[in-house]
This record gives C-alpha cells, sequence and structure tokens, in this order.
C-alpha cells in the first residue's frame, strides 16, 4: 500500500446537517468473507454484496439521542495506526422483544451500518464485529427518558466504509424492521 496522498479537498460550500436517522445490526457471520462477498469501488465504497444470498439487516429507526464517531489513532513510535468507533442510541420505550434482541446484540459481534440524515451510510465492525453493550433507564419523574441506551465501539485497521446502494436491493440484502 502506498503512503502517497493523491487528493486534496476544496472548501465545501454546500451546508449539511448532523444526525443518525437509523442503524442496521448485521449479526457476524464466519463464512462472510469481507474480501471476496463484497466489491469495494476505486474509493473503498462497498458497491455490491456478490455472496450469493442476501445479508439480513435489521433496522432500528432511531430519533435524536443517537451519535456515532471514529478516532483514528497514529503511534510513531510503534509504527501503528488503527481506527476506534465509539456510539451509544438511544431506543425510547422498554419492552421484552427489544430486550432480548439487545441481550443477543451483546452476546455477538454484529456489524453495524449507520445511516445519517444526509443520506451516507457507513459500516462499522466490518473486518472484527463491533462490541455491543446496554443499560435501561426508568426515569424518576413522568417526563424522563424510559428506554434503552446502546453504547457500541468498535476497533478496525481502516477507517469505516461508506456504502453504495446494495444494502437496499432484495437480492444483495434483506431489511427486517419488526
Amino acid at each position: 500500500m502506498a503512503c502517497d496522498i493523491s487528493h486534496g479537498r476544496v472548501a465545501n460550500t454546500c451546508k449539511t446537517v448532523g444526525g443518525i436517522k437509523a442503524i442496521y445490526v448485521w449479526n457476524w457471520d464466519d463464512s462472510f468473507d469481507v474480501d471476496t462477498d463484497f466489491i469495494f469501488s476505486g474509493d473503498d465504497i462497498i458497491s455490491a454484496n456478490v455472496s450469493g444470498s442476501p445479508i439480513e439487516l435489521f433496522k432500528y429507526e432511531v430519533r435524536g439521542g443517537a451519535s456515532f464517531d471514529e478516532a483514528g489513532e497514529s503511534n510513531e513510535e510503534n509504527g501503528t495506526v488503527f481506527y476506534t468507533t465509539t456510539g451509544t442510541v438511544q431506543l425510547k420505550r422498554q419492552d421484552s422483544q427489544t430486550r432480548k434482541e439487545l441481550k443477543l446484540m451483546a452476546y455477538g459481534r454484529p456489524r453495524i451500518m449507520v445511516e445519517d440524515w444526509n443520506g451516507d451510510v457507513k459500516m462499522y465492525g466490518l473486518r472484527n464485529g463491533c462490541n455491543v453493550s446496554f443499560s435501561t433507564a426508568s426515569g424518576t419523574s413522568m417526563g424522563d427518558f424510559n428506554g434503552y441506551t446502546i453504547n457500541i465501539s468498535a476497533m478496525e485497521v481502516e477507517p469505516a466504509n461508506f456504502n453504495g446502494a446494495w444494502y437496499t436491493s432484495g437480492s444483495e440484502a434483506t431489511i427486517i424492521t419488526s
């Protein structure tokens, strides 16, 4: 891999928005080989799933109370670079089915795609999966938060990849919302 950069960036004159619209959780599958089952464009965008079977993505819509941050960490002394992701998602209202699904996420190491309000979708935990933990809050007053706070972390050798529209195709992915 060459270490020489090849592009600059001009100031972006278009305005943008922040915030997370939805997350898509994909159960870890040992038989899925990222390098042969995904096609990557020249800009490292995941452009197709060619594994032969659709990936099941479990969609969780969020409204506020969600953030994802990725930090590139470089150590000159050791000559290493890696990327750490931390994310927090709040799901309003508690119910037994969500509790069960969150428990299973915590036991596993899912890959998680995050869709922002600009329409961009990034894949976290692509090669190593994500660690998931959650807490439950009931509040003390009638107006307090009642629901789940999900904490997500991942460590990868590369920053999270953007996704093309492959995940919206019935032949490449199945999105499950309930």
